[in-house]
């Protein structure tokens, strides 16, 4: 059992907010050697009409966080992180899960993202809920250069959410991100 399943406090999910940024930067920080900027997060916030980020928290501190844009029925993940304390344990793959149930919401059938070709852990994860190769963005990462993998995974909904759907219920996603 993962140590937040024994305090018993339930993760939630919800939108990331502009109050949020501080934190997120943060995270970006202690998660990549090229960090996206406050200003970045911002933009992204208030001018992005395409993105979607959400943040992970437990009693109102928050564990990790991802992005994505959401454009036509495709979902393309921009980031996705988790505090390094709280790695590990499962949380990277709810955060994930998550963000492919908003996306599946928001009309997505398909995701994608890319992801270092070193990054072994990651890819294991991502593979794990559906992801397959689909090709190399060569010198991708501006801070080595290093080759970026593309990965894609079909989106199917849920039971409840196919049903939802099929009833035309304006139903949001839990932690819906805006």
């Amino acid at each position: 059992m993962a140590e937040w399943e024994k305090q018993g406090t339930e993760v939630v999910f919800r939108s990331m907010t502009l109050g949020d940024i501080g934190t997120i930067v943060r995270i970006e920080r202690e998660s990549f050697t090229a960090p996206w900027s406050e200003e970045a997060f911002r933009t992204e916030l208030t001018q992005n009409h395409f993105a979607r980020y959400m943040v992970m928290e437990r009693d109102g501190a928050i564990l990790g966080y991802g992005g994505m844009w959401l454009i036509v029925d495709e979902a393309h993940v921009t980031n996705i992180a988790v505090r390094e304390p709280y790695r590990g344990q499962g949380l990277g793959e709810r955060l994930l899960r998550e963000m492919m149930r908003t996306a599946v919401w928001f009309g997505a059938k398909r995701m994608t993202l890319e992801v270092r070709v070193t990054n072994d852990r990651a890819q294991s994860l991502y593979r794990k809920l559906g992801f397959y190769e689909s090709g190399v963005r060569p010198n991708y990462y501006s801070d080595n250069q290093e080759d970026a993998l593309i990965m894609w995974a079909e989106l199917e909904p849920t039971d409840e959410e196919a049903d939802a759907q099929a009833a035309g219920s304006p139903r949001r996603p839990k932690g819906g991100a805006s």
